[in-house]
């Protein structure tokens, strides 16, 4: 097992490495001078050579990967191109928090959700309950999130004004009940983003191992439907929906962007939306490199959870 956890940690810096060289190679391709359209049209030559030397951009191209990546690594992200040109490690980190509460809250009902109705579907398969799931499922996943976002704030924030839920979500203050209030909308629309996948996977892995001799077995012994559920189909067919739900957690750190667009919400995402539109490049480089850390790091604890779950790939 540690021989298993080194060989995938050792995966995970190369491809950190990998995705490094990538977005810092795809943020210099952008068009436009960037101390040009930072600066404006009428900006002097001289202002606009102080910019580039200030930040760095007057180097060769290498030398100024090397120069962000050795500050990265040392916990200096650079500065905002932009305002008061603060450092951009505490900027993303704060919208790090508040995309990581939405991704909680997010989590917390749609995994029970989509579990759920996976369970559900595959133990009535060929019903109309099995189709009634089906259809919900594609349904849901079919709708772009600005369209469900919508729908829900004209329909619960501005149409059922009794329920006190905000058109726009700010962070939570703490509490149990603020959390509801200010999370509840963003999170559900996320939630029909996964319902859909997750429900269907688990379905699938619950049919599948339904279909095993191990499970006639325990029924011919005379055990309860439910101890066969739970202490036994559910420890196999529950395997590619851990998978699927960590990486889904990757997700929901850094592609919110439209879900946070919609309802004004200040994550990750509203501010890559930002940056992107300043061209403000250590911001953009920080906020990708942190998304695809999250996603390295939740497909690490999903191989994880996989081998403690399955010991065929401990042994192998």
């Amino acid at each position: 097992m540690v021989r298993y956890l080194a060989r995938r940690a050792l995966l995970l810096a190369v491809t950190l490495l990998i995705a490094s060289v990538i977005i810092f190679a795809l943020t210099r391709l952008l068009p436009g001078d960037v101390a040009r359209l930072i600066l404006g049209r009428e900006a002097s030559e001289m202002a606009l050579a102080n910019f580039r030397q200030e930040f760095g951009l007057d180097q060769p191209a290498p030398q100024q990967y090397v120069n962000w990546l050795v500050g990265f690594l040392a916990g200096d992200w650079g500065r905002s191109f932009t305002g008061t040109k603060a450092p951009v490690q505490p900027l993303v980190v704060g919208r790090l928090g508040n995309s990581m509460r939405l991704a909680l809250m997010t989590l917390v009902i749609s995994v029970p959700l989509s579990v759920g109705l996976g369970i559900i579907a595959a133990l009535r398969e060929n019903t109309w309950v099995d189709a009634a799931v089906s259809l919900l499922s594609l349904a849901v996943v079919g709708l772009p999130e600005f369209v469900t976002g919508l729908v829900l704030i004209n329909g619960l924030a501005l149409g059922v004004r009794a329920l006190g839920l905000p058109a726009t979500s700010t962070v939570p203050d703490g509490t149990l009940a603020d959390w509801v209030r200010q999370l509840i909308l963003p999170a559900l629309t996320a939630t029909l983003v996964l319902v859909g996948y997750i429900s269907r996977l688990t379905r699938a892995g619950v049919l599948e191992e339904l279909r095993k001799p191990y499970v006639r077995t325990a029924v011919l012994k005379g055990l309860p439907t439910r101890t066969v559920i739970f202490k036994h189909v559910l420890r196999n067919a529950l395997l590619p929906t851990i998978t699927v739900t960590a990486l889904s957690f990757g997700w929901l750190i850094g592609g919110l962007v439209v879900i946070e667009n919609v309802y004004n919400y200040p994550g990750m995402g509203a501010l890559l939306v930002e940056a992107v539109k300043q061209r403000n490049l250590f911001v953009i480089q920080a906020i990708v490199m942190v998304t695809v850390f999250f996603f390295a790091l939740a497909n690490l604890a999903a191989d994880l959870l996989y081998a403690l779950l399955n010991p065929r790939i401990r042994l192998e």
